[in-house]
């Protein structure tokens, strides 16, 4: 399978060098590029893609802003930040966004080419400097404060999908898997938020760790 790439970066020569990187790779495809988030909401409405890759920095709107917006009409397309960002605020707030994977740009070029497959084949991918951080949210919280909802309270299909989406798996996926509509799965993902009190997907995967439902 070729993975269509859309190549966001408001630097032509950062854009340069990862085009020349990944057009090394017989598996993927750079469908456009863009060098600001309008230039990007335009290409995702525009061409088949399954992975984004976004700038965080972008002159117009932010990679953040920008990746929650694609996500809202384009559910199904991947986003993957890489950035020089790796404080913890942008970070949690891209993931909050529904990007699949953070990468900074010191990372080395496997990593980037890892992130690019883990995100199009559903996964999540985080560099694990920025993984350590969502580990260690987890662990400094105040569980005697905890607000989220009983896993009793869900039924065992409902189990089910919530195991696959803390890993990162998109409905359709969930769909194939599971023999049922991306509907029945969005209903169901819809039940699970509600009955857990869970608003974005970071606090579905911290849920997700602290029961055990995968590890981190």
């Amino acid at each position: 399978m070729t993975i269509r790439l859309l190549l966001v970066d408001d630097h032509m020569v950062v854009r340069t060098g990862l085009r020349m990187l990944l057009e090394g790779s017989s598996d993927i495809e750079i469908v456009a590029e863009a060098s600001t988030a309008k230039e990007a909401l335009a290409a995702a409405r525009e061409f088949t893609l399954d992975v984004i890759l976004m700038d965080i920095g972008l002159p117009d709107m932010s990679g953040i802003d920008a990746t929650r917006e694609i996500k809202k009409h384009s559910p199904n397309i991947a986003i993957v930040a890489l950035t020089i960002h790796e404080d913890e605020e942008y970070f949690f707030k891209m993931l909050e966004a529904g990007a699949s994977g953070y990468v900074p740009k010191r990372a080395a070029p496997e990593e980037l080419l890892t992130a690019i497959r883990e995100a199009a084949a559903g996964e999540v991918y985080l560099f694990p400097s920025m993984a350590k951080l969502l580990v260690r949210d987890y662990l400094i919280q105040d569980h005697s404060q905890e607000q989220s909802g009983s896993l009793s309270s869900i039924t065992d299909r409902e189990q089910e999908v919530l195991t696959w989406l803390a890993e990162g798996t998109s409905n359709n996926q969930i769909a194939l898997e599971l023999n049922i509509s991306p509907k029945t799965v969005a209903r169901h993902r819809e039940n699970i938020m509600r009955k857990l009190n869970l608003h974005s997907r970071t606090e579905l995967v911290r849920y997700a760790i602290r029961k055990g439902i995968i590890k981190p």
